[in-house]
């Protein structure tokens, strides 16, 4: 897809650019020309889009909508998707394919590379990281979101810039720490909680990660749990972790000679009749036919 942003419009913004790919404005925009940033808010688009590089670093939430997002990547389509709660970041100048399997809700923060500077995680942005978690981010965002739409106070403008504030500090504090974190005492449900639930789903989607088990993590009672994870994540516990085994599922069906059988053991499923029913429900197609899919397009 050729643009104008990608055809001499050299001078044009983040937002500018992603609003002539897409055809349509924003549905909430906001920012600072003195303090460099941009907030977006893009709802309702579905297909395959080639993004011209961007002047600006670019911090995407994925809010809501389809939980099936894939990004372009040596020569195809990303076996690992982003689902509500991914967090995406796209550096500068570099063009970006996206394939978007239905209506898809999220939150641009642009930065200046002025902001930038001197910070001590700038260097995250100098390269693509794509569909990573992050409760924290996402609880920030949706905050501002329910802020913005709220009726205007001066009180309350003063409370989204806060916000704002926090979500840019929590970006440019850094990538979450890899591994297993150590574990600090807190008493309430925490977002800290809500990632170490998250990246164990995601280190060991196999495993049972049986609702019980997973609010005595968080601390709060299985219905308590199953509301908030919802409300910060967008999707159920339970369809988290189908996602994050049928992403698995998917890498096994590509990288490996392994039957329906045993790769269905593997990723978690309790018969090969339930992985293939949910693979097709997910994906639109039988394993043994993405399985095929895929050995031709790399043929």
């Amino acid at each position: 897809m050729m643009t104008k942003a990608a055809d001499g419009m050299s001078d044009w913004d983040n937002m500018a650019i992603i609003c002539d790919v897409l055809g349509r404005a924003p549905d909430v925009e906001m920012g600072s020309i003195g303090e460099g940033w941009s907030l977006c808010r893009w709802r309702q688009f579905v297909g395959a889009y080639t993004l011209p590089a961007l002047p600006q670093p670019i911090f995407t939430v994925h809010i809501a909508g389809k939980p099936q997002v894939k990004t372009w990547d040596k020569g195809g389509w990303t076996e690992t998707s982003s689902i509500p709660g991914c967090a995406t970041i796209v550096p500068a100048g570099m063009p970006t394919g996206w394939l978007v399997d239905g209506e898809l809700d999220v939150v641009t923060l642009s930065m200046a590379s002025d902001v930038l500077a001197g910070q001590p995680h700038a260097d995250q942005f100098n390269r693509m990281r794509f569909a990573f978690s992050d409760p924290l981010g996402v609880a920030l965002t949706r905050q501002i979101l329910s802020e913005i739409y709220a009726p205007q106070a001066e009180e309350r403008t003063a409370y989204v810039s806060a916000m704002v504030g926090a979500l840019k500090a929590h970006i440019l504090s850094g990538p979450p720490a890899h591994g297993n974190p150590v574990d600090i005492p807190v008493s309430d449900f925490s977002a800290y909680r809500l990632h170490k639930i998250m990246n164990a789903i995601l280190a060991d989607p196999a495993a049972e990660h049986s609702l019980e088990a997973m609010a005595a993590v968080a601390g709060v009672t299985p219905s308590h749990f199953c509301r908030l994870f919802k409300k910060a994540i967008g999707i159920t516990p339970h369809q988290y972790v189908m996602k994050a085994r049928l992403d698995r599922a998917q890498q096994m069906l590509v990288q490996t000679e392994m039957s329906l059988a045993a790769l269905s053991e593997a990723a978690g499923f309790a018969s090969q009749s339930h992985f293939s029913r949910a693979f097709r429900s997910w994906f639109g197609m039988a394993p043994s036919d993405f399985r095929q899919q895929e050995r031709r397009r790399t043929d």
